[in-house]
């Protein structure tokens, strides 16, 4: 008998209503969508288990199910890196800080950075806007995913997040993502990222051995 699995708990983000830059209705709308991919993770990843103990691992089912899972699994995991990194709190990033000074290092200076995040931000399409740390390199990206899961970056860590699908602005800003890009700059927890990059920079290769 294969053990029971424990399935995945949806976050409550209910403190950040009241967030400035966004309306109550849109942020509801945006945690019932949330709740929706982790029932989705569970409910696959049962389905899953249930094929391969009755051998069914070449049926069109399972595959279909196994190429569907990491969709699901990336709106579960993005949203909560998403709303993760919002608060109602905010605290503007230290130019001092070892993120800032990181992001001037690769980027040139905190505003380049800024400038081409905002700019993968408003490009064409559905999707996310990460900045992503490599640890095997220690360098910084602003990485463009198509919906959820292409375009993620093997073996990177998440520092910043934003969802750029038309359901996370366009109740309160209709077409104007930029508007809503600003909003999101406004609300970043700059304490969240700088934990993150604390954390995913520990485990920095300088000769490059966790690619090996």
């Amino acid at each position: 008998m294969a053990e029971t699995k424990k399935e995945y708990a949806t976050k409550d983000y209910t403190p950040l209503l009241g967030l400035t830059g966004f309306s109550e209705a849109l942020l509801k709308n945006h945690f019932t969508l949330y709740d929706g991919y982790v029932k989705n993770v569970n409910k696959l990843s049962a389905a899953l288990a249930k094929l391969l103990q009755e051998g069914q691992t070449a049926s069109s089912e399972y595959m279909e199910l196994k190429r569907r899972f990491g969709w699901e699994f990336g709106g579960m995991r993005l949203h909560e890196h998403y709303f993760d990194n919002l608060t109602r709190n905010r605290t503007p990033l230290g130019p001092e800080s070892k993120l800032a000074k990181a992001l001037a290092r690769e980027f040139g200076s905190l505003e380049l950075w800024e400038k081409d995040f905002k700019a993968v931000g408003t490009m064409r399409g559905i999707g996310w806007v990460t900045l992503a740390f490599d640890p095997c390199s220690g360098r910084l990206f602003n990485v463009w995913t198509n919906e959820h899961d292409a375009g993620n970056l093997p073996g990177c860590h998440p520092v910043l997040v934003m969802d750029v699908f038309e359901h996370a602005f366009m109740l309160d800003y209709g077409l104007k993502r930029a508007d809503y890009v600003n909003a999101f700059f406004a609300a970043i927890d700059w304490t969240k990222a700088a934990e993150r990059f604390e954390r995913a920079s520990a485990a920095f290769a300088p000769a490059g051995s966790c690619c090996k």
